[in-house]
């Protein structure tokens, strides 16, 4: 078997995988088929790879697919489905993957894999069930903005109306109304000549229109950052935390957990504050959350619309180019009018140091060991402080699926920062998360009630992300900003049933709204959007405890210039678009 040499000091991202030589049952993989409200078998050999456990690896190319001639496509595609992994393959990899890395204690050399993923815009699945007892004009999906696409609902999600802005739809470089794409194919790999090895392969199978049915409208590049950056964002911060748990079992062994159990004190994270929730957030034909109960309690399947759509995800793409010198350069200039470091106020704007340690456990300055700590630094809310006061910081063998433990611990317990002066209520990831938060979904007049209603509102929000960062690093950074306009960003991809309420959402009712959580907040300043007038942008920054700053920006360092909303179908459901029979 090949081997490849993977990144160094890089704490392990993936979704959390069991041990595959695991026979019985331990506190971190419960059985969950008998809990209190028990949990679902995840159809995990019709669920495709990307969306669980999520593909996760070091090289991606993202190939955009115009359908030409429909009767040859749908041939096509059926010689293509072979290639599409599922989410059974993927995690058998991530076994035996977690497996030598524990057994060698470091991730050093290691199997790879190349897998591809293939998902459909709503134009493309009206035509190719066009006269079939599967046309989805008889039975239609349920999201309005998915049948819409991106490019009408550009405004709403604060994109430029100026036909001149490189961020209005007109000038997207895919995704524009000139240059929309069909079809989305996903090709990751750990090894970039593997991948380009894959993506000649299906060019080749397509390069003739009279053979394939499709066109290639574009490609896009993406890769972890080299070095030190690996793992971080062209900005500089270490990416890819926060990611939600998943509830439910993937073989006929019920305490065969998708996300193991591994915080001792709470059954109903994954790792230390890390929420669980129900898969019908991110998977069609499963409970999803339901916001008028705790967010432990199942709500109602969620349907897709169509009978075929279950196990299937909608696909959010956006191609954000990242003004890396821009964004640097106001940090910089902002703190020193502040007489505060340029990595504090930037810790104040994400909400994380670039590390990746949290400002609400390390509020003075970065903690390097706590940003690579997968145990401890996702595990704080805001609104409580951590009642235990002795947190499970510590994991016993790096990269191990088994519970944490406060063993050895070594970071503050977070004190809970209502009122935003550790995390200001604008930090980036504050609100695209605000957790505990009390916001206005909240009922009664009790803040303990209050911040369970608006949790179990804010858990109906949350996104899948698999993106990856496309260019080479900027040479610029806080403490010596440069003025480089290299072609860089992020190829962001996230999974979700409602493109309404959760990427959109998300978008519009969070990062756009200057008055979210509370009147005066401000705007989300790394990728919220002022959609009018001169789109200034202003934040409220509270300094030493009761000083009140105004950050005031009419600059935006991250500009969407391509994007389409898309459909990730099961297995059994792509054989019934091409035509075939199911195998």
């Amino acid at each position: 078997m090949t081997v490849v040499e993977r990144s160094q000091n890089i704490p392990p991202r993936e979704t959390p995988a069991t041990a595959p030589l695991r026979q019985v049952s331990d506190q971190a993989h419960p059985d969950v088929a008998n809990s209190t409200f028990p949990e679902p078998h995840l159809e995990v050999e019709q669920i495709q790879g990307n969306i669980l456990p999520g593909f996760l690896k070091d090289h991606e190319m993202l190939l955009f697919l115009k359908i030409e001639q429909v009767a040859i496509c749908k041939t096509w595609l059926g010689n293509l489905i072979p290639l599409i992994a599922t989410a059974e393959e993927v995690l058998a990899f991530n076994r035996l993957f977690k497996t030598l890395r524990v057994r060698r204690g470091r991730d050093t050399k290691a199997i790879q894999a190349t897998w591809v993923n293939i998902a459909f815009s709503y134009q493309a699945l009206v035509v190719l069930t066009a006269g079939t007892p599967d046309d989805i004009k008889k039975k239609d999906f349920n999201d309005q903005s998915f049948k819409s696409g991106m490019v009408k609902q550009a405004q709403m999600l604060g994109d430029p109306t100026d036909v001149k802005a490189e961020g209005n739809p007109n000038n997207w470089v895919i995704g524009g109304p000139q240059n929309g794409a069909d079809i989305i194919l996903i090709v990751q790999s750990d090894d970039r000549d593997d991948m380009l090895d894959q993506v000649a392969e299906i060019e080749q199978s397509m390069h003739d229109v009279q053979i394939s049915g499709v066109s290639l409208l574009r490609k896009e590049e993406g890769s972890i950052l080299p070095g030190e950056l690996a793992g971080h964002e062209h900005f500089g911060f270490l990416d890819g935390i926060s990611q939600p748990g998943i509830r439910g079992y993937i073989s006929t062994d019920s305490t065969d957990v998708l996300t193991p159990r591994q915080n001792p004190l709470n059954p109903n994270q994954g790792k230390p504050g890390q929420a669980l929730l129900w898969p019908g957030e991110f998977v069609f034909g499963y409970q999803g959350q339901d916001a008028s109960k705790p967010v432990e309690e199942p709500g109602d399947v969620v349907n897709a619309g169509p009978d075929w759509a279950r196990n299937g995800s909608f696909l959010v793409f956006r191609r954000l180019r990242q003004d890396v010198g821009a964004f640097h350069a106001f940090l910089h200039k902002t703190a020193q009018d502040l007489g505060i470091s340029p990595s504090l106020l930037a810790a104040k704007v994400l909400g994380r140091w670039q590390s990746g340690a949290p400002l609400l456990r390390s509020g003075e300055a970065d903690t390097p060991e706590l940003g690579q700590s997968d145990c401890a630094n996702n595990n704080f809310e805001y609104f409580h402080a951590d009642a235990t006061n002795t947190p499970p910081d510590t994991g016993t063998t790096p990269g191990s699926d088994g519970q944490c433990s406060a063993s050895g611990r070594e970071f503050p317990p977070s004190p809970g920062d209502q009122k935003g002066l550790l995390c200001p209520a604008f930090a980036h990831i504050r609100k695209t998360n605000p957790r505990d938060d009390i916001t206005s979904a909240a009922s009664g007049t009790d803040p303990e009630q209050q911040s369970k209603t608006s949790e179990a509102e804010t858990q109906k929000h949350r996104l899948l992300r698999r993106g990856l960062p496309f260019g080479e690093p900027s040479s610029s950074s806080i403490e010596q900003p440069i003025s480089d306009e290299g072609e860089r960003g992020l190829l962001f991809v996230a999974y979700q049933t409602s493109i309404e309420n959760q990427f959109e959402f998300v978008s519009q009712s969070w990062a756009n709204d200057p008055d979210f959580k509370d009147s005066g907040t401000g705007f989300d300043l790394v990728i919220g959007q002022n959609g009018s007038g001169a789109r200034e942008r202003t934040a409220k920054l509270v300094l030493d405890g009761n000083q009140t700053h105004t950050l005031t920006t009419k600059n935006e360092w991250v500009i969407p210039t391509g994007g389409g909303y898309f459909f990730a179908p099961s297995i059994s459901a792509l054989h019934m678009l091409c035509g075939a029979a199911n195998k």
